[in-house]
């Protein structure tokens, strides 16, 4: 065999390398992901389940594809609370800036029946149906930064309440049909979200409390992206809890954003501590 038929095949492993590698990162990923989960379980003795949306690059070309709550993702949570024992708790790891208000109730509406306890973990974000969901948990662990959000029903990129909110500023003759159309969908919507919000608020936010922290959260009080701090869940009587295990930070990593774009976010990993005298403290 010639110098040519060499370097002609290592051109080629080399390319077949090239294609095969980020199918075999993602692999020894999921592989990492489900020790982490695994060790979780463990120790708390519960069902551990993730919901995490992330910009990810899951094809072999490594094209990111956008996230969001989706009905695939409520198939598989309520396949997973269907396999998981009345008697086995639920830890649920919430990251997600939200989506189909049906797929986020019905994982809200099967967590709140699961007899065992629920706990549902923020470490950054809930927003919109992430928050739907993490109602229907016995505990919300939030780390001290994270966020929940309003869940008004957003009508393709209108909110709601906004849409309504037309009907009381102009006479209903200078109004289009199409904007009266909306009108009446988005009363529908917003109707059945608070009564949504209500189910799943009773038994955890006290009673007398229900109904006015369903209107708040649903009725369009904020602008949709409004962030919801520790300070003001627990304000609404929400069972909010910041002791949140490291192993969430540990399987959060392993949810990284694609590769490629240079980062605009740039650290030295290392705990840091102040120095007093020479000496760490």
């Amino acid at each position: 065999m010639n110098n040519g038929d060499w370097i002609t095949q290592l051109f080629w492993l080399f390319v077949i390398f090239s294609m095969m590698s980020p199918y075999f990162q993602q692999q020894a990923l999921y592989a990492a992901r489900s020790r982490k989960m695994a060790e979780m379980e463990k120790k708390r003795k519960s069902r551990v389940i993730t919901l995490i949306h992330r910009q990810e690059a899951i094809s072999m070309l490594g094209i990111p594809l956008a996230r969001y709550i989706d009905i695939d993702d409520s198939e598989q949570v309520l396949r997973a609370i269907r396999m998981t024992d009345k008697n086995v708790p639920i830890d649920l790891i919430l990251h997600t800036p939200g989506g189909l208000v049906l797929a986020a109730e019905q994982i809200a509406e099967a967590l709140k029946r699961h007899p065992a306890k629920v706990t549902v973990f923020v470490p950054h974000y809930a927003m919109s149906g992430g928050t739907l969901i993490a109602l229907g948990a016995d505990e919300i662990v939030m780390d001290e930064n994270a966020v929940l959000g309003p869940v008004d029903p957003q009508l393709g990129n209108k909110p709601a309440a906004s849409i309504v909110k037309v009907l009381e500023m102009k006479d209903v003759k200078d109004v289009d049909d199409e904007t009266l159309i909306l009108a009446d969908v988005s009363k529908k919507a917003l109707k059945q979200v608070k009564e949504t919000v209500v189910g799943l608020l009773k038994g955890t936010v006290p009673d007398d409390r229900v109904e006015d922290v369903a209107t708040t959260l649903s009725q369009g009080t904020w602008t949709h992206d409004y962030p919801i701090d520790v300070a003001q869940a627990r304000g609404f009587g929400l069972p909010v809890s910041t002791e949140m295990p490291q192993e969430v930070y540990e399987l959060m990593d392993l949810y990284p954003q694609p590769r490629g774009n240079k980062p605009s976010v740039q650290y030295i990993p290392m705990p840091h501590q102040r120095e007093v005298n020479g000496k760490g403290k």
